[in-house]
């Protein structure tokens, strides 16, 4: 799990896009994001290609949760890739880039009027609908403004991915989407048909996130599939689109093995092939990959500002971020590898507990790792942050997040700057005292 570009030389010195890493830290500070061009545009243009083989030519929805700006949105533009917003704010970060409002899906489990005002006046492509309060206003919003706005109804099709259970969505008991027991998807889709200023395009189904697995992919393919037959043998009714949702694992750690996604597209292929009855034309197939773009391509540089020995020997490396920049390890207890600047690659090693500057106990980057040992003062790096590092960061005991650097063949380039403490004051309003 590290970018493509990143190089460890006989000396320990780590480079990445052509840049020593001491040199961005210098330049810009830490903590500090850091996203490998390369490597991120290697895997938006391998699904982007992949999908473009099918037939018809599905869409590469990049995922904007997993991380988005006004620049990434603009290199997803660029590469021809669709995106999938989750509110009001992600959609409008699309626009402000000039993406294309009809390749934008809009989902979320509860939108606001407002959003629903914003994304039918900005024209998305899709709404993807998550409860039947929801189609009612969409309807009602859409035929006050003369429209009729397609839509995706949001199925949770009874699979549960192995994933942490934060993280699991297409089994029955989730918060997302219509379940196809018990007859609550039927009652969905007959009142999507039903409902005047919404046309039914299709069925989304997202069945998790860091999914290590080809199999529920194809399972959830196989169970759209089979639910849409149904609907068409009862009422003619057929999909242009089944979106089978994201969540591609990545390697955060050795021994994960990443889903196959040659292996993943071939199956689809062949479901496609049997799955769709004599006389239609096979539905457009969209994925929603957010992590398994951007997570690989993205590094995080902090600088070590203490060590300590606690009683029991344990060794503690105290650095300059923590959970405010990535809430992951303290939220899903997440896994990331860890390497040092400048250390000797056949020198001495020590088992540490990498800690945030944070006030919580629970502030704990990497725990219990091998490194070389430490001083005030070293350049940690913490490989692929790419993904809902940046898209989570917070101001926890106002901390200001850093700045997101994007590196290329030598050259660095800011796509998000690096916040101030002016800027955390910048909304507050000073105290005045009400009347006695």
């Amino acid at each position: 799990m590290r970018p493509d570009t990143l190089e460890v030389n006989s000396r320990g010195v780590i480079r990445v896009g052509g840049i020593d890493v001491v040199q961005l830290a210098e330049e810009y500070g830490t903590p500090l994001y850091v996203l490998d061009y390369r490597t991120l545009r290697r895997y938006a243009r391998q699904y982007r290609d992949m999908l473009a083989e099918l037939s018809p030519p599905g869409v590469a929805c990049y995922a904007g949760k997993a991380h988005l700006s006004v620049a990434l949105a603009g290199f997803l533009q660029h590469e021809g890739l669709g995106l999938d917003v989750v509110s009001g704010g992600e959609l409008y970060t699309a626009l402000t880039a000039g993406f294309n409002p009809g390749r934008i899906v809009f989902h979320g489990n509860l939108k606001t009027e407002d959003e629903i005002r914003a994304g039918l006046e900005a024209r998305v492509g899709y709404f993807v609908v998550d409860s039947l309060d929801e189609l009612q206003l969409l309807g009602q919003l859409a035929r006050a403004r003369g429209v009729s706005q397609r839509v995706l109804l949001r199925l949770t099709p009874g699979i549960e991915a192995h994933t942490h259970e934060f993280i699991r969505t297409g089994q029955f008991d989730s918060k997302f989407g219509f379940g196809v027991a018990e007859g609550i998807a039927d009652r969905a889709v007959a009142a999507a048909l039903a409902t005047a200023g919404v046309s039914l395009a299709g069925f989304h189904a997202h069945i998790g996130s860091q999914i290590l697995e080809e199999d529920p992919f194809l399972a959830n393919a196989e169970v759209l599939l089979t639910y849409s037959r149904h609907w068409q043998r009862a009422r003619g009714w057929w999909p242009e689109v089944l979106d089978l949702g994201g969540g591609f694992g990545v390697r955060y750690q050795p021994e994960d093995d990443p889903p196959a996604l040659e292996r993943i597209m071939a199956g689809l292929r062949r479901q496609l092939r049997v799955g769709t009855p004599a006389g239609v034309a096979p539905p457009q197939i969209f994925l929603e990959p957010g992590r398994s773009i951007v997570a690989e391509a993205g590094i995080t540089i902090y600088t070590v500002g203490a060590t300590k020995t606690v009683p029991g020997d344990k060794r503690y490396v105290a650095v300059d971020g923590g959970m405010g920049d990535n809430i992951r390890p303290a939220l899903y207890q997440a896994r990331y590898q860890a390497i040092v600047d400048g250390k000797d690659p056949d020198g001495p090693r020590e088992i540490v507990t990498v800690a945030g500057r944070y006030c919580e106990s629970g502030d704990i980057l990497v725990r219990d790792v091998e490194l070389p040992p430490m001083v005030a003062g070293d350049r940690l790096v913490v490989l692929g942050t790419g993904a809902y590092n940046y898209a989570m960061a917070s101001n926890y005991n106002r901390v200001p997040r850093p700045p997101v650097v994007v590196v290329k063949d030598g050259e660095a380039r800011v796509w998000v700057q690096r916040e101030s403490w002016a800027d955390l004051t910048r909304l507050d309003r000073p105290f005045h005292p009400f009347a006695d």
